[in-house]
């Protein structure tokens, strides 16, 4: 995106900023999901239980990073939950397992800054019972969507660099890197360079579909067929497509309205692509932007399954038709497919758009059946990679 210039200067200026006012504080609340639930911190209800998981000499590699820790004396943890549990920032919860409702971690919205609108999440404690569960990954979640709804701008996640766990933690995450803070802090007395990383409210309705896709039943009781990494990746390999953000919402509208628009009378009804407003689009699918010159020239937007990818629009601008940018898109269609672990990619066309359906046809694409809706019929085509 290209910034603003000040009238009187001419200089490059940042783009104006709707919500200027400081964001709300996080509250101690509870948030329910379907595998753990966050309520705040409380030393005596949840002490005993994230004791277990989180005291003792078979523990310390928890503590390694951690500021605190590690502990032998579960009264010295005690007293450590007690401290956490009165600060106001960091704001701490205690992740519980949904099922049996026992206390297995805890993590903390921190450095709140209101009046930019940036948080950070920290503080995290996952013992042996939430690792590498679904519950770790929604707890995440949770909090991130928490965060987003409250009208913070800027997410933030850091750690040691020399932790390579959470540096792949955030990634995976979909949070992006940022850079490296060198001898930021002192922690133990000894020296930490800090790795940033960040997530942004433009960012946050793609990220959140990486979330709800890997975290659907139908994924994790399929076996996870869909992995969360892939899912947040802002990028195709190989590709020069980038993934759409909120600030997108009006360019992609007007793309696919010039785009589909000329099939209106060969379909004598709406295009389905223009059913959907932009912003429920972005909401809904993975949308992938090809630029040219600062703007859209064409959009991919893709619904990835736990068995397989469908390709829901490929739009071209009909200033950029006929350049080979719809082949591109395509191709990138199935290199994403690739990269999602999918062996098929599934679309469909208007049964009145022949040409639409010669050029898939051409491209290894196959009429699987014609669906009869009420106001239309749909050529329903797929694609096996090998």
């Amino acid at each position: 995106m290209t910034p603003d210039r000040d009238p009187a200067t001419g200089l490059p200026i940042g783009h104006p900023v709707t919500a200027t006012g400081p964001a709300p504080a996080p509250e101690r609340i509870r948030l329910d999901g379907r595998h753990v639930t966050l309520v705040p911190l409380d030393p005596e209800a949840h002490g005993p239980n994230l004791a277990e998981g989180a005291v003792g000499a078979d523990r310390q590699t928890l503590w390694q990073y951690m500021p605190a820790g590690p502990f032998s004396d579960p009264a010295d943890f005690q007293a450590y939950l007690a401290g956490c549990a009165a600060s106001a920032d960091p704001l701490f919860y205690a992740i519980l397992d949904a099922r049996t409702g026992k206390a297995v971690g805890h993590a903390a919205l921190m450095r709140i800054d209101r009046a930019n609108r940036v948080i950070e999440v920290g503080h995290i404690l996952y013992t042996p019972a939430l690792q590498r569960t679904p519950g770790a990954t929604e707890a995440m979640r949770l909090l991130a969507g928490y965060v987003f709804d409250l009208g913070y701008r800027r997410y933030e996640w850091k750690c040691n660099a020399l932790n390579a766990p959470s540096r792949g933690a955030a990634q995976r995450l979909g949070f992006s890197y940022e850079g490296l803070f060198r001898q930021a802090v002192i922690v133990k007395g000894r020296n930490r360079d800090t790795t940033w990383f960040s997530m942004l409210d433009g960012e946050w309705p793609q990220i959140r579909q990486g979330f709800d896709r890997w975290l659907s039943p139908e994924n994790l009781e399929g076996g996870q067929s869909l992995r969360l990494g892939a899912l947040n990746r802002a990028t195709i390999p190989g590709h020069g497509l980038r993934r759409a953000t909120t600030a997108d919402e009006g360019a992609l509208a007007a793309l696919q309205e010039a785009a589909y628009a000329p099939n209106r009378p060969l379909l004598g009804v709406e295009p389905v692509p223009l059913l959907t407003p932009a912003a429920e689009v972005l909401a809904r699918y993975e949308v992938w932007l090809a630029d040219h010159e600062g703007a859209p020239a064409g959009a991919l937007v893709l619904d990835p399954q736990p068995d397989h990818l469908v390709v829901w629009s490929v739009a071209v601008d009909p200033a950029h038709q006929n350049s080979g940018l719809g082949n591109a898109l395509l191709a990138a269609a199935e290199s994403r497919a690739r990269d999602l672990d999918l062996t098929e990619l599934r679309l469909y066309t208007g049964d009145r758009l022949a040409r639409n359906i010669d050029w898939y046809a051409r491209r290894g694409y196959a009429t699987a059946r014609v669906e009869t809706l009420p106001d239309r019929r749909l050529v329903h085509m797929h694609k096996r990679l090998g």
